[in-house]
């Protein structure tokens, strides 16, 4: 099955959760919704980035599931352009180049356990670390202000409580986001922090 059948996404019936899941689960809920009421307005929003999935529901189930499960994965690796391999030895990654360093920091690396290369893997591991971290937090920040742009951008509050967030306040956009609908704040939460979102039981067609 595709990476995008697969994509964690939730959507939403008006301001009410209506599923979350796998798209491919979550289009055949939002299918459903859809025959018994086609005026529902219903919104589904990739749970990675915050952005709205435009979904194509037409035909049966069958149908949706064959056009999901055939659909490319976006998320697919590119090709790797990378030089054939030969015969011997795998290569085991390390490679030496030239490093400039003030004396007193060669003196401090050579002081180190395991001497001056091991210091400085574990120094750009280190940094790797952090960095990746800083890049979560960002990356969370930003699904969960387009997830509010796109469901709660005429929500009360709703400048203070993007303020909020990308301050990193829990504290105040929960306060900031306290007269919206329940499930949207749970939603924004989730994206946000990690918070974890309220159950909701599985809406599937029966036919």
């Amino acid at each position: 099955m595709s990476d995008l059948a697969t994509t964690a996404c939730t959507a939403f019936d008006g301001n009410r959760l209506l599923r979350s899941g796998a798209l491919l689960d979550v289009a055949l809920a939002v299918k459903s919704t859809l025959q018994k009421d086609p005026s529902s307005a219903v919104l589904v929003f990739d749970d990675d980035t915050g952005r709205v999935i435009d979904l194509d529901l037409r035909g049966t189930e069958a149908d949706i599931i064959e056009r999901l499960s055939r659909a490319r994965g976006r998320n697919a690796p590119a090709e790797s352009g990378s030089e054939p391999k030969g015969r011997g030895r795998p290569r085991l990654g390390v490679i030496a180049r030239e490093v400039t360093l003030l004396p007193r920091q060669w003196e401090w690396l050579a002081a180190q356990p395991n001497g001056a290369s091991a210091a400085l893997r574990r120094l750009v591991d280190a940094a790797r670390r952090i960095g990746a971290t800083q890049e979560q937090r960002r990356a969370a920040r930003e699904a969960a202000y387009r997830f509010m742009l796109g469901i709660g951008g005429d929500l009360p509050g709703y400048e203070e409580a993007t303020r909020a967030l990308f301050a990193d306040d829990a504290r105040k956009l929960r306060q900031c986001l306290a007269s919206w609908p329940k499930d949207v704040q749970a939603h924004v939460l989730r994206l946000a922090f990690g918070a974890r979102r309220p159950a909701r039981p599985a809406h599937r067609s029966q036919s």
